[in-house]
């Protein structure tokens, strides 16, 4: 076995990383099976935006599924199994899977952003062929990605630690070929998508924000502060959650192309990477952590012959902020609250 493919990890840090990859294998395909699983249950009153959570959900799992089983068994092996076929073939379906992961939560963000800040009439614009022609553009630009380094534009190799296979960073030292590759890949695949998921989750709380101040100034309105708050905290959290699950890595990777692969420890080159294929876990949650809702229908979740999912129930929408936020109906429902008082004040 070459010597680049044989673990540089001690053998109970291999161990542990298999351990860890394997919780979240198990997490990532129970949590989007079961997005999954509602997506299709309510198929028909799915909204057209909704249709990128599946899709993230289906890159989620098909990141677990092709790749954490070859990476536990080779952690667990203390070396790499497959040699080179094994190799490429896993950094190819980690990018291309992880591209279209970025690139999903980036085009949340955008249609998120325009739904919030446009009437409901042009917000219904946004068609589900619209979406669906999204979805087809963004897996055609993550295989375009993809299969660049088979076809001579950068390179696919082992990670330091040698249980893991990527794009080969320590190669591009003296090629300026790759180098191009590289800072092409960070800027359009990297930088410019949280970028875009930043200002547009910014712009959303400001929104938000400036809605309930204008609710604010008329009186009360019941819950307001609350609903306000549990937005500004998703949208933050999405930002951050996106952020510093895949910057460790970028960072570690980054470093890797501007000096020797040995300048950093194993361990070092592990942990980030870890960091950033637990974001498969979290990610269709995370606009329903701070429902009460979806923690109560959660508690309802039955296997018996399969699962009975509550997540997305159309009688709770109301009281799901996480949902409304998700179709654009919290600035209606606010500056329609808005509007209701300040005729209510004019009677007056």
């Amino acid at each position: 076995m070459e010597e680049q493919y044989i673990s540089k990890l001690h053998p109970v840090v291999d161990y542990g990383a298999g351990v860890f990859l394997l919780i979240i294998a198990i997490l990532t395909i129970v949590g989007n099976s079961a997005v999954l699983a509602t997506a299709v249950k309510r198929s028909s009153l799915l909204k057209s935006p909704e249709l990128l959570t599946v899709n993230l959900a289906v890159a989620d799992i098909g990141m677990a599924i092709s790749l954490y089983p070859l990476a536990i068994a080779s952690a667990w092996n203390h070396a790499w199994l497959g040699g080179d076929v094994s190799c490429i073939y896993y950094a190819l379906m980690g990018f291309l899977f992880g591209v279209c992961s970025m690139m999903t939560l980036c085009a949340m963000a955008v249609i998120r952003f325009l739904v919030t800040n446009s009437s409901k009439s042009n917000s219904n614009k946004i068609t589900k062929n619209t979406v669906c022609v999204l979805i087809t553009f963004i897996w055609l630009y993550s295989l375009l990605w993809a299969i660049l380094p088979l076809v001579g534009w950068g390179y696919y190799g082992p990670e330091p630690f040698g249980i893991s296979c990527t794009i080969a960073w320590s190669k591009f030292h003296h090629s300026s070929n790759g180098f191009s590759f590289i800072l092409s890949m960070f800027l359009l695949c990297t930088v410019l998508p949280a970028l875009t998921i930043v200002a547009c989750y910014l712009g959303i709380a400001w929104k938000v924000h400036k809605a309930y101040q204008e609710i604010q100034n008329i009186d009360r309105i019941p819950n307001a502060a609350k609903l306000e708050k549990k937005l500004t905290l998703m949208a933050v959290l999405i930002s951050v959650g996106f952020l510093s699950s895949w910057t460790p890595y970028a960072a570690a990777s980054f470093w890797s192309i501007f000096n020797s692969s040995d300048s950093l420890q194993p361990i070092v080159t592990l942990l980030p990477c870890l960091f950033a294929k637990s974001s498969t876990a979290y990610n269709p949650f995370i606009y329903y952590i701070f429902s009460k809702t979806f923690r109560r229908e959660i508690k309802q979740l039955k296997c018996c012959c399969g699962w009975r999912v509550h997540f997305f129930s159309t009688d709770n929408s109301a009281e799901n902020p996480a949902l409304m936020m998700w179709s654009g109906r919290v600035d209606v429902r606010l500056s329609s609250a808005a509007k209701v008082e300040n005729q209510g004040a004019a009677t007056r």
